[in-house]
């Protein structure tokens, strides 16, 4: 990766998980929820998508961003899944039953921290009175540090198709520096038992952590190639040590630079690429019948807080659970992160909304036009204007359009682009999130915080 792009560019700027970036959030209440949810029955993409946020781990890995908490007394476990499915019986009543389920989706935290009962009640819960489409995404996030052979069976019984396993690396001492577990079983074991019940499995990898080379990482990918996951994601470590401050253990054990950093993903991408892997988006490799993979080839790819999607699988989110955020076409909503708020709220029947934001007809619009160059690396803007049924003009218009930095983007050889489309380079895509950044009126006038591309 050319190191003058880097230094030039290598700056924070959001990842745009969605549109606008979640620390736009401002207060939001219950009543405005229940509109948002009533309102997303008559959405042009209205198949339902349910997410449930398991905030437990076993054991605290230092570089989680997330919004995780050391595993509790269980007392309180089995309260927080008696409070999951009372909040899934004040969402259900709200949403038409004619609609059909895409997709379910368990993160955390560990969502395997859970015993395999209480998973398998709530998914139970989830489908009750609905009907799915053919082949729904049931997926499931799980830490392989923990997990029996007994429990890996039992998991196959919850009815998930989708296993993604927290790898995040091969290395015994990467890893222990870390603070995270390796795998109790051997993977290979693993793989099949989830092969004997056709199984779809995807591995999580990252890189950008401390005592990582790119000898080492390489090994990492290597091993992982062995084993021939359907989706590997390598994801890139972001430090926000003032969203987690146990990110401030891994300054002191000694972070890879940009230039090391960069270097890694390059050689890990070029690993996968030569095993017959596709790249999809910033950091998914899939294989090439990946429907993800024909979903870019078609320019059809889509993305949520859970990940890359398919025309198949887009819907309206719903989510349960501390820190939960439903994703619904006018706006965003977002459960409180304390435990003990959230279980009180919803033990007293009120919906425990503490954050959201709606979205106006330009942030609409902006955000598919951010989502379609964050997915497919292009935007085609009269094809984008006729699904969206308005003008190339108005589209451009809800943007931060700006010919002037398009053409020093193109002159850095970040894009190709003309008055019809925008088309990401190979060598520029790493750096999708700024272009995506200067499409966004919100970033004209922006105080927030972010993490770096690289």
């Amino acid at each position: 990766m050319n190191a003058t792009l880097i230094q030039k560019y290598n700056i924070p700027v959001p990842r745009y998980t969605s549109y606008p970036p979640a620390n736009y959030f401002e207060a939001y209440s219950e009543e405005a929820y229940r509109k948002a949810v009533t309102d997303s029955n008559e959405a042009p993409d209205n198949r339902i998508s349910f997410y449930l946020h398991i905030p437990f781990c076993k054991h605290l890995c230092h570089y989680c961003g997330c919004n995780s908490f050391p595993m509790m007394r269980p007392e309180v476990v089995t309260r927080y899944v008696k409070a999951l499915h009372r909040e899934i019986d004040l969402v259900l009543p709200l949403l038409k039953r004619d609609r059909l389920v895409a997709q379910i989706h368990y993160g955390g935290g560990s969502p395997t921290s859970l015993p395999v009962s209480a998973l398998r009640e709530l998914n139970a819960h989830l489908l009750e009175g609905f009907q799915t489409i053919d082949q729904p995404e049931i997926a499931i996030e799980c830490h392989p540090g923990y997990l029996t052979e007994e429990d890996w069976y039992g998991l196959t019984q919850c009815g998930f198709n989708r296993y993604s396993l927290g790898v995040q690396d091969f290395n015994a001492e990467v890893l222990k520096v870390v603070n995270r577990r390796p795998s109790l079983l051997p993977l290979e074991k693993i793989f099949e038992i989830l092969r004997q019940h056709q199984a779809k499995i995807n591995m999580d990898l990252l890189y950008g952590l401390p005592l990582q080379t790119v000898e080492s990482f390489s090994e990492s990918i290597r091993k992982a190639i062995a084993l021939a996951p359907d989706r590997l994601v390598t994801f890139s470590y972001a430090h926000v040590p003032w969203v987690n401050k146990r990110q401030l253990i891994l300054e002191k054990a000694g972070l890879p630079d940009s230039a090391l950093k960069s270097n890694l993903f390059s050689e890990a991408s070029a690993l996968l690429h030569q095993a017959g892997y596709q790249s999809i988006g910033m950091d998914h490799f899939v294989r090439p019948d990946d429907e993800l993979n024909i979903a870019l080839q078609t320019k059809k790819l889509h993305r949520n807080f859970q990940g890359y999607c398919t025309r198949r699988t887009t819907a309206q989110v719903y989510a349960f659970g501390v820190t939960g955020i439903s994703q619904l076409h006018s706006a965003y909503a977002q459960n409180t992160k304390e435990i003990e708020s959230y279980m009180k709220s919803v033990e007293e029947d009120r919906l425990p909304i503490a954050k959201g934001y709606t979205l106006n007809r330009e942030e609409q619009l902006t955000r598919e036009v951010i989502e379609s160059l964050m997915c497919n690396y292009s935007i085609d803007w009269a094809e984008l204007a006729t699904h969206l049924q308005t003008s190339v003009e108005e589209l451009k218009h809800a943007t931060a359009f700006n010919q002037e930095k398009l053409e020093e983007f193109a002159g850095d050889g970040l894009i190709r682009f003309n008055e019809n489309t925008i088309q990401m380079t190979e060598e520029g895509s790493p750096f999708v999130r700024n272009i995506a950044a200067s499409l966004d009126k919100l970033m004209l006038h922006n105080g927030k915080s972010f993490s770096k591309p690289i």
